[in-house]
């Protein structure tokens, strides 16, 4: 078994520590239980340390930082799910030595050091790897942990003691291994049989994995609306459903579709509500605002720092690029039902907006999306209130990731905010 090895700097004033911030993970009451969570802690994290606290408790914290970088890195490690949501950035008492935590097989007291009191030399606790399959042969398993690695770059292999090769993800928190064992297995990304298990039954480490990416459980939390979820799901690219605030089967496929690609919960109304917040500060990242286009009424939610109007004509509104950008945006609208629908997206398809299209009719739904090596094409278009009504998106085949969200946005916000000052126009041909 590994022991927990430290060093106490005493080298270092203890003045010149005191000025600096802490990052608090957790707390213990007995000393031997502190350093060997702290040694879990210094597997995946750098710079863990062991701090006094009052009472005759022990803390666990990574450090010293200064106070600036100590609230950045936190933000950081609590949106990757590293630390429990609790941690937070406080500064040490005056005096307090702090003691860096460092698992012994990663570095050793060199000559002179200090050495670890005999009170400290508890055993490290196991720690929990989930063991996925195993092979006989090297070169077998050599194979498998290439294709692994392709979804999990942290995943490890070991030696079993019967000699056989084991693919691990790990350490983790057991807790979160309970957790996550069920939902990847759910998603076939690893197999049905995997266990979660402890270094100490896995034998002799061949490649050294990293802790993934796999949270411990979160309190449960409620689903948002369901249109919501669906508005979201569908901007990450999970579903292509009818925004209908219904708890169907493609909207609970595509909820388990979140879960196991971002990996930031597995508790439904927590993994939703972290996608939720993505979208938001995507929205602001792109510039994302609401156009309310005067010759058509339309009004919809749009990236307007790649815009800029060009020309209404007819039912037609257009906006170029701006700056450059590649993007282009169409807004059209007529009186009319399904058969001014088709024409007009006959005529997109003539202009070359959306390049050899396909399509997909509904009665008073349309939708179309193509691209050739320059620009990807989407339009969508519906009959509403007695009018034909829709949008076309023009941009760069370069950024299909982009594309595909703000054609979420697109869809989910065209309405109607007033008449259109072409109102009983026909369509005729135009170019942005």
């Amino acid at each position: 078994m590994r022991r927990l090895a430290v060093m106490v700097l005493a080298a270092l004033p203890a003045a010149a520590w005191a000025q600096d911030a802490v990052i608090r993970i957790e707390a213990k009451r007995d000393r031997g239980a502190a350093e060997a969570a702290a040694a879990g802690w210094a597997q995946r994290l750098e710079d863990v340390v062991l701090l006094p606290l009052p009472g005759g408790w022990t803390g666990i914290a990574i450090g010293p930082l200064e106070r600036a970088e100590a609230e950045d890195r936190l933000a950081q490690l609590r949106a990757s799910g590293a630390v429990p949501a609790d941690s937070f950035v406080s500064m040490p008492a005056q005096g307090a030595t702090l003691i860096p935590a460092v698992p012994d097989d990663a570095a050793q007291p060199t000559a002179g050091s200090p050495q670890q009191p005999a009170a400290s030399q508890a055993p490290l606790a196991p720690k929990a790897y989930l063991r996925l399959e195993a092979f006989s042969d090297r070169a077998e398993a050599d194979a498998a942990l290439t294709r692994l690695r392709r979804e999990f770059p942290a995943a490890g292999m070991w030696q079993l003691p019967d000699g056989w090769y084991a693919l691990t993800l790990g350490p983790v928190i057991p807790a979160a291994g309970q957790a996550w064992l069920p939902v990847l297995a759910d998603a076939d990304l690893i197999p049905d049989d995997a266990m979660l298990t402890t270094d100490a039954d896995l034998g002799r480490v061949v490649e050294r994995g990293q802790a993934p990416r796999l949270p411990a459980p979160d309190a449960p939390q409620p689903l948002p609306p369901l249109e919501e979820v669906q508005r979201a799901l569908r901007w990450a690219g999970h579903y292509d459903g009818e925004i209908d605030g219904t708890d169907g089967p493609m909207t609970r496929a595509a909820i388990r579709a979140e879960i196991t690609g971002a990996r930031a919960s597995t508790d439904p109304g927590t993994a939703v509500g972290k996608l939720i917040q993505r979208r938001a500060a995507w929205r602001d990242e792109m510039g994302l605002e609401t156009l309310e286009d005067a010759a058509t009424g339309l009004s919809v939610t749009a990236p307007m720092e790649a815009l800029d109007f060009d020309r209404a004509e007819r039912a037609l509104s257009i906006y170029g690029p701006q700056d450059g950008s590649g993007a282009a945006l169409i807004l059209f609208s007529q009186p009319g039902g399904q058969q001014e629908l088709l024409d007009l997206t006959g005529l997109v398809t003539a202009l070359g907006w959306v390049p050899r299209p396909e399509r997909r009719v509904e009665r008073g739904h349309v939708t179309m999306s193509g691209e050739n090596e320059n620009h990807i094409g989407a339009a969508e278009g519906w009959v509403r209130d007695g009018r034909a009504e829709g949008f076309v998106l023009i941009w760069p085949a370069s950024d299909p990731e982009a594309q595909a969200r703000i054609l979420a946005e697109l869809s989910d916000s065209l309405t109607r905010h007033a008449p259109g000052r072409n109102e009983g126009a026909a369509a005729e041909p135009a170019m942005p």
